[in-house]
């Protein structure tokens, strides 16, 4: 595959997941809209309470745009949403709500004790943290204020509507008189007028991708007609024999401490093989397709995605998986002369309903396996807090101890190199079967020989002449 042909095949999968996750979206939206609404159109929160013990209660800014220039706000009064709050005051009691500009309302709230509601948890009513502002001063009737855009204010359920406009919100509650301790049950419901309007440039924009991004990967994965038959193959595999074939040469002499900055100096191919990766999980995604309805996997793509490997082979054997040699990557799918090299043997014909379950349920004991020799991440978090750590794997604490010794004995030891080796092959041969490129089942094993595919069987002896 020529360069010209795999940046059109990178490019191509990046419009096809921009694409995707369009439509995607596309189709949340239609969910929502269809199911999510009120009777009045309004997608409503759960209620909460809100309450405090000062005078006045205060959401965050609501930032739409300048006060001072609202010409800057691209829509209307009302073309965009419009927000409805819905509060019930406690039994015997009475509520106001207003929504105003957060300018008037710091100015009438200076001196006056008050709560800003900084996080709601709509789904945990009872998980409401607000900032306290002291103060000493009274406050007024909240109804007597001119500046409100939109209030209501008595018994029971008072319903505050508002069409969105350009400049700084926020919502205020209090008691009608301005009294302290002010407590009500809120709801929050948007209703935006914009909806279908997205939805329908999300869904033909998604489209509109999706075709660019088939017609790119058509032109990139498309072979000559005489390319289409497969040559010969060279060796047929034994039974138990893993079809990939993953080998390294021990390139000694090697420097004592190259190894130290080799994963810096590899970041150039790091940045490449990024791109690569993302292109290389839509092509194995199209391939699935084509071998769940033909039982064949796309040899352009075959031939791409095992360039891939092969790539990644070399940059990790030579940086961070091995640093068995000291002899810079080269920047090609190509299969070349370099002290790690990658085959995989080409399936004629694959299980079309394999591909369903094998590279996520089947090939679950060997992603428990493998998690082990390449490391990982793990979150552990306790309602809105949590903690993200990693830890080493395996094959890049073996590299560090061989690394180790090459910088002080100028050797790297046969053993640990036969190991990281081991565990290499175990990982891109389950790596080429959860990319269904093989039907055969990885061995559980570091064993060499598994991947080495047997000879040719002898010719079958002429018929005898009658």
């Amino acid at each position: 595959m020529k360069a010209g042909k795999i940046v059109a095949l990178v490019i191509g999968c990046l419009v096809a997941l921009i694409g995707a996750a369009l439509l995607v979206g596309t189709a949340a939206l239609t969910w929502a809209y269809a199911t999510q609404r009120d009777d009045d159109g309004y997608f409503t929160s759960q209620q909460v309470r809100i309450e405090s013990v000062t005078p006045a209660v205060h959401s965050q800014n609501l930032d739409l745009g300048s006060d001072k220039r609202p010409d800057r706000w691209p829509f209307g009064n009302g073309d965009l949403a419009t927000v409805r709050l819905q509060a019930t005051a406690l039994e015997g009691e009475q509520v106001f709500v207003g929504i105003a500009h957060t300018s008037d309302i710091d100015t009438y709230l200076t001196g006056i004790a008050h709560d800003e509601v900084t996080t709601i948890r709509w789904s945990h009513g009872d998980q409401v943290k607000y900032r306290r502002t002291d103060g000493t001063a009274s406050a007024t009737a909240p109804a007597t204020q001119t500046f409100w855009a939109a209030k209501a204010s008595g018994p029971g359920l008072q319903t505050v509507t508002w069409d969105v406009q350009a400049g700084n919100w926020s919502i205020v509650m209090m008691n009608p008189d301005g009294s302290a301790h002010v407590a009500a049950d809120l709801t929050v419901g948007v209703k935006v007028h914009a909806l279908v309007g997205l939805m329908i440039g999300l869904g033909t924009g998604s489209l509109v991708l999706l075709g660019a991004a088939a017609a790119l990967i058509v032109f990139a994965t498309r072979r000559p007609v005489a390319a289409v038959v497969p040559a010969p193959t060279e060796t047929v595999p034994i039974a138990g024999r893993s079809p990939v074939r993953l080998t390294a040469t021990l390139d000694e002499p090697l420097s004592r401490g190259l190894w130290l900055v080799k994963w810096f100096l590899a970041i150039p191919h790091f940045i490449v093989l990024f791109f690569l990766w993302i292109a290389f999980a839509v092509m194995t995604f199209v391939a699935g397709i084509a071998v769940l309805f033909t039982r064949r996997y796309p040899r352009s793509i075959f031939d791409f995605n095992v360039g891939v490997l092969r790539w990644s082979w070399r940059v990790t054997y030579y940086a961070t998986s091995g640093i068995g040699t000291d002899r810079y990557p080269p920047f090609t799918l190509a299969a070349v002369d370099y002290p790690a090299t990658l085959e995989i043997e080409y399936p004629q014909e694959l299980n079309r309903w394999l591909v369903l379950v094998k590279w996520w349920l089947l090939a679950i004991p060997h992603y428990i396996v493998i998690g082990f020799f390449m490391g990982g991440g793990w979150f552990v978090g306790d309602g809105g807090n949590g903690r993200t750590a990693a830890g080493f794997g395996l094959i890049g604490l073996i590299t560090i101890f061989a690394g180790v010794a090459l910088l002080f004995t100028g050797r790297y030891p046969r053993g640990l190199f036969d190991f990281v080796m081991g565990m290499n092959r175990w990982v891109y041969r389950v790596i080429a079967y959860a990319s269904l490129m093989t039907d055969r089942y990885p061995p559980f094993t570091f064993d060499a020989g598994a991947n080495e595919p047997g000879p040719l069987p002898p010719p079958a002896p002429p018929p005898e002449r009658p």
